[in-house]
């Protein structure tokens, strides 16, 4: 005790204790570096008020995209945890293990089956909190999992990516993943249902490669990195300086390889609209209102929005 305690009186030295207050009760911008409250974040579906959507895990998503966030989650199937026995500076299996501690989930995909705009629809996320989204054997039978059902329902399926590229704890094994899940895409294809990317912040490396860029419609959450190989990469390749806002989705809506980037409150209707164009389904009657997607409280674990 210093002798300043002990000439304090306990009354006054309780006034100026220091007061809990919660960790997040505010989030800081990675773009703009603005500090956000929290409530206000949640309200704006985790949208900053500068316009930058931060990244969302699953559960966010199907609440934002689902009807009233009613849905049915589909279990994803089981997969050799470590085939190859990976270790790098920590065995590959501890990372598992952290990274299904950090999210709740068992991989880096979740699949929901629910309304969108009142259309039945199946619904697969790519959670970039598990492992960077990485794409390995688990993500690639949930994807093959995410097509079976779609077929199997005789619904559309959408799929939101987010991934750093595919898993390199796993190898060749990983990489395989890539032509399987066209295979699954041709599964749709043959049954007539429509196939419809959701590209959010960022869907880089064999996922663009891959099945991010087979769809019928490609839609993008604005400001979102989207590329094969990062802007730094293909700079010191090319030693040249890269355009303003080069490989993000207004650079790419322009050049043609996305087809509308739409912000994140407009997604259920976008992807309403475009379905019930696809499927040749009348527009909703009128009078009948489809909720719109709405603030949802998720833990911090999950919801990603630290980007």
């Amino acid at each position: 005790m210093s002798w300043l305690s002990k000439l304090t009186p306990p009354g006054i030295s309780k006034m100026f204790d220091k007061r809990d207050t919660p960790e997040n009760l505010w989030v800081k911008c990675p773009v703009t570096g603005e500090m956000v409250f929290q409530k206000d974040l949640e309200a704006g579906l985790y949208v900053t008020p500068g316009g930058h959507h931060m990244r969302v895990g699953p559960d966010l998503r199907f609440q934002y995209t689902f009807d009233g966030g009613r849905h049915e989650e589909i279990s994803i199937p089981d997969v050799a945890r470590d085939p190859l026995k990976f270790k790098d500076d920590k065995p590959y299996s501890s990372r598992i293990t952290a990274a299904r501690k950090k999210t709740g989930r068992e991989d880096a995909m979740a699949i929901g089956v629910g309304p969108v705009q009142g259309i039945e629809t199946t619904i697969l996320v790519q959670d970039f909190a598990f492992m960077g989204g990485s794409l390995g054997m688990g993500a690639g039978e949930a994807f093959i999992k995410a097509c079976e059902t779609a077929v199997a329902k005789k619904t559309p399926l959408v799929v939101f990516t987010a991934a750093g590229g595919a898993r390199m704890q796993e190898g060749a094994l990983s990489l395989m993943q890539m032509p399987r899940t066209t295979l699954g895409i041709e599964m749709l294809k043959d049954a007539g249902l429509p196939y419809i990317v959701v590209l959010t912040d960022p869907t880089t490396g064999g996922v663009t490669a891959s099945y991010a860029m087979l769809g019928d419609v490609h839609i993008a959450e604005p400001g979102a990195l989207i590329g094969f190989a990062g802007p730094r990469v293909i700079e010191q390749t090319i030693r040249e300086k890269l355009p303003e806002g080069f490989q993000r989705s207004e650079y790419l809506l322009a050049k043609g390889m996305v087809d509308k980037v739409v912000h994140r409150r407009d997604l259920p209707r976008t992807l309403g609209n475009i379905m019930r164009v696809l499927l040749k389904r009348p527009a909703p009657t009128a009078g009948v209102p489809v909720k719109a997607p709405g603030p949802a409280a998720e833990p911090a674990k999950t919801n990603g929005a630290a980007a």
